[in-house]
C-alpha cells in the first residue's frame, strides 16, 4: 500500500512539473481548449440535423425536397467548419507538445553542462543519450495524444450530455449510470502498467549505452574476437526488454477492449430503451437515430481517454527519467565572491590534500607539493597511482577531500571554474575532436584567432604537413572522433590546440603517446619552446621524454615516494631507477 502511494506521489509530482513547463503556452492551450468546444459542438450538431433529415422522409411521396436541401447545405457548412477548427486545435497542440518537449531538452543538456564529472564517469554514456532522446520522444508523443484526444474527449462528454437531456432525460440516466464503468476499468489497468512502462524505459537506456558503447569500440571487440561476446549481452537485454514490453503492452491493450465492451452495454441499453420509448411516442425515430449516434459519441471519449491514460502512464515514466537526470546535483556554484583570475603567475600549492573516488577506498593522502613559476613538473609511476586523478584536481574537475590547492596565492574554490581553466592549456591522452573543421578544432580554446595564428600553431605542432593534403586543406570538415584520421594525427590536432592559446600553466597527459618516434622529436622541441617561461606539469609513462624535467614526483599508491631531477633519482637507485632501468632493458 504503502509503495502504491509512493508511486502515485511520483507520478503526481512528475505531472506537476511536466503542466509547469506548459506555462509558458497558456495562449494556445486556451486556444485549443476553444476550438475543441467548437469542434466538438459542430459535430454533435451533426446529429441533430441526420436526426431532423430521418424526421422529413415520412414515406414514400412524403418526403420534403425543399427542406432537405437546406438541412444538407447546413450539413456541409458545419462539416468545413468543423475540419476548419480541428485543424487549428492540431495546430495549437503541436505548438504546446513540440515547445514543451524543445524546453525540456534544453534544460535536460544545460543541466548536464552542469553536471560534476563523477556524474558522467559513473553513468553510461547511452543511458543518458536515451534520457534525453528516446525518453523526451516518446514524453513527447504521450503528451500530444493527451493533448488532442483528453481535450476533446471530455468536451465531447459534457457537451453530449448537454444535447442528450434536451432529447431525452431517462435515456440520458441510462447512459449516465453505466459508462463510468469502463473509467474504472482503465484506472484499474493503468495502475499496473505504470511501472511496467518504467522498466521498460530503463532497459532501453541500458541497451542504448550498450549499442553507444560498442560502436565506440568496434574495432577493439573485433581485434579480440567478442563479437559473440557482445551479441549475448545484446541478447540479453534485448530479452528482458522484449519481457518488459510485453508485459507493458499486454496490460496496457486490455484497456482497449475491457471499455469497448462497456459502451457496447451501454449502446445495447440505449437501443432497447429508446426502441420503447419511440414505440410509446415518446420519441421520434429521428430523434432515436440522433440518440443513438449521440450514445456512441459519448462512449467513444471513454475508450480514447482510457488509451490516453496507457499512453500517458509511458510518458509519465520516460519524463520521470528525464526529470532524475535534471535532479542529480550540479556541481557546486562559483562564491559570488569567487575571483576571475586573469593573470596567474604559475606558482602552484598542494597541502595535505586527501581525495577517494569512493569513500572506502583511499587513493591520494596527505599529498603536499609546491611547484614555483615556469618549472616544469614530470609525474611518473605505475597504472593506477593517482597521477591522472592530480591532474583532475589541478583543474577542478573534482574537489579535494582534505588540504587545499593554492594557484598564485589562492585556493582554487576560491576562484571561478572558467577562470581557472583557461588559465591551464591541456594536451591528452584521449584526444577529442569534435564535428567541424580542422580549423574550428584547433581555434576551439580561441574562436576569434586568425587564420595566420592558426597556421602558425599547426606548424609549431608538425600538423601543418598532413593538414595540407586534406581534401579542403584546414576548412575539411571532421566528424565525430575524427573520421579518417589517425590516433596520432588526432593527437596533433589538440597539441596545436594548446599551441594556439598558450596560458601560463601547461598540463600534457602523455601528450605524444600516438605519435611516431621521429615526429615525437619534433614535437619534445616544440613543447620545449611551449613550456619556456611556463608552469608544466608532464604525466608521461614513456621515462625518456622526461629526463629534462626541473622535478620529477614518483608516485606509488596516491603518495610522492621519490622527488628530484633525472640524474638525482638515477643515482638514488630507488623506485624511478627501477622504472627506468625496466624500460631500456635488452
Amino acid at each position: 500500500m504503502t509503495k502504491s502511494k509512493t508511486r502515485t506521489s511520483a507520478q503526481l509530482s512528475t505531472l506537476r512539473r511536466v503542466l509547469a513547463y506548459t506555462a509558458h503556452a497558456r495562449l494556445y492551450i486556451v486556444l485549443s481548449l476553444v476550438f475543441a468546444v467548437v469542434s466538438v459542438a459542430l459535430t454533435l450538431y451533426l446529429p441533430v440535423l441526420t436526426g431532423d433529415a430521418v424526421d422529413l422522409i415520412i414515406g414514400a411521396g412524403q418526403v420534403d425536397f425543399d427542406a432537405l436541401l437546406i438541412i444538407f447545405t447546413r450539413m456541409a457548412i458545419v462539416i468545413l467548419l468543423t475540419a476548419a477548427s480541428q485543424w487549428i486545435m492540431a495546430v495549437c497542440n503541436n505548438r504546446i507538445t513540440f515547445q514543451t518537449m524543445r524546453d525540456i531538452r534544453q534544460d535536460a543538456f544545460r543541466h548536464l553542462q552542469r553536471l560534476p564529472l563523477k556524474y558522467i564517469d559513473a553513468h553510461p554514456s547511452g543511458d543518458v543519450v536515451s534520457r534525453i532522446i528516446a525518453d523526451v520522444d516518446t514524453f513527447a508523443d504521450g503528451l500530444l495524444m493527451g493533448f488532442t484526444q483528453l481535450f476533446t474527449g471530455v468536451m465531447t462528454i459534457l457537451i453530449t450530455l448537454i444535447f442528450m437531456l434536451r432529447i431525452s432525460v431517462g435515456t440520458t440516466i441510462v447512459v449516465v449510470f453505466v459508462t463510468p464503468l469502463s473509467l474504472f476499468v482503465a484506472a484499474f489497468i493503468a495502475k499496473r502498467t505504470y511501472s511496467m512502462f518504467h522498466l521498460q524505459s530503463s532497459i532501453r537506456g541500458e541497451q542504448t549505452a550498450l549499442i553507444n558503447e560498442m560502436i565506440g569500440g568496434q574495432k577493439v571487440v573485433q581485434a579480440f574476437g567478442r563479437e559473440r561476446a557482445v551479441l549475448e549481452r545484446f541478447d540479453e537485454i534485448n530479452d528482458r526488454l522484449q519481457g518488459a514490453s510485453l508485459r507493458a503492452t499486454f496490460f496496457s491493450s486490455l484497456t482497449n477492449p475491457c471499455t469497448r465492451f462497456v459502451n457496447a452495454l451501454v449502446y445495447a441499453g440505449v437501443a432497447i430503451f429508446g426502441a420503447l420509448s419511440a414505440v410509446t411516442s415518446y420519441m421520434t425515430i429521428g430523434q432515436l437515430t440522433c440518440f443513438l449516434t449521440y450514445a456512441n459519441q459519448y462512449t467513444k471519449p471513454f475508450n480514447e481517454i482510457s488509451g490516453v491514460v496507457t499512453e500517458l502512464q509511458n510518458a509519465i515514466a520516460c519524463a520521470a527519467r528525464i526529470f532524475e537526470l535534471m535532479d542529480e546535483p550540479a556541481e557546486s556554484p562559483d562564491p559570488e565572491d569567487a575571483l576571475v583570475l586573469e593573470h596567474a603567475d604559475g606558482r602552484v600549492q598542494m597541502r595535505d590534500v586527501s581525495f577517494r573516488y569512493e569513500a572506502d577506498r583511499p587513493l591520494i593522502e596527505n599529498f603536499s607539493l609546491t611547484v614555483e613559476p615556469g618549472r616544469r613538473i614530470a609525474i611518473v609511476g605505475p597504472t593506477g597511482c593517482g597521477k591522472t586523478t592530480l591532474i583532475n584536481l589541478l583543474m577542478r574537475f573534482y574537489d579535494v577531500d582534505g588540504g587545499a590547492i593554492h594557484v598564485s596565492g589562492r585556493d582554487i574554490r576560491s576562484i571561478t571554474r572558467r577562470s581557472l581553466r583557461r588559465s591551464y592549456g591541456m594536451v591528452l591522452q584521449d584526444t577529442w575532436i569534435k564535428t567541424g573543421t580542422i580549423r574550428e578544432n584547433i581555434a576551439l580554446s580561441r574562436p576569434e584567432a586568425s587564420m595566420e595564428e592558426i597556421i602558425a600553431a599547426a606548424k609549431a605542432a608538425h600538423a601543418h604537413s598532413f593538414i595540407r593534403r586534406m581534401p579542403q586543406g584546414y576548412d575539411t570538415v571532421l566528424h565525430e572522433d575524427g573520421g579518417g584520421l589517425s590516433e596520432g594525427q588526432k593527437q596533433l590536432l589538440c597539441i596545436a590546440r594548446a599551441m594556439l592559446n598558450l596560458p601560463p600553466m601547461l598540463i600534457l597527459d602523455e601528450a605524444t603517446s600516438s605519435i611516431d618516434t621521429r615526429t615525437e622529436l619534433k614535437i619534445q622541441n616544440a613543447f620545449a619552446t611551449m613550456m619556456r617561461g611556463r608552469t608544466s606539469f608532464i604525466v608521461a609513462h614513456r621515462l625518456s621524454t622526461i629526463e629534462n624535467a626541473d622535478q620529477i614526483l614518483v608516485m606509488r599508491e596516491g603518495r610522492i615516494v621519490e622527488k628530484g631531477t633525472h640524474r638525482e633519482l638515477l643515482h638514488a637507485n630507488g623506485f624511478y631507477a627501477e622504472l627506468y632501468n625496466s624500460q631500456f632493458a635488452h
